[in-house]
C-alpha cells in the first residue's frame, strides 16, 4: 500500500474514540491505497517510545518505506485526513 495511517490511542482516552470513529469514516474511501492500523500506548510502550507518542490521540501517517509523512494529534476532522491523505497519494 502507498500509504499507512497509525493511530496511537489510550484506554479511556475520549478523544482516541473519536479520532477512531473519524478513521473509520475515511476507510470506504481510501482502503484499496492506504492500511489503518492503531496501538495503544499502555500496552505497546516500547512502539510509542519508539514513535516518539508524547499524548494521545496522535495519527502518523507514513509511506511505504516507513517514512513519515505526517503526525497530528488531538481529534482531526474527515475532511482533514482525507486532504491529507489526497496530498501524499
Amino acid at each position: 500500500m502507498p500509504l499507512s495511517v497509525h493511530l496511537y490511542s489510550s484506554s479511556f482516552c475520549g478523544a482516541c474514540t473519536q479520532t477512531r470513529d473519524v478513521l473509520e469514516r475515511v476507510k470506504p474511501f481510501v482502503r484499496d491505497r492506504v492500511d489503518f492500523s492503531e496501538s495503544n500506548v499502555a500496552s505497546s510502550p516500547d512502539d510509542a517510545e519508539r514513535a516518539s507518542i508524547i499524548a494521545t490521540p496522535t495519527v502518523v501517517v507514513r509511506d511505504e518505506s516507513g517514512t513519515e509523512l505526517a503526525r497530528a494529534s488531538g481529534v482531526p476532522t474527515a475532511d482533514q485526513v482525507l486532504t491529507l491523505l489526497a496530498r501524499h497519494l
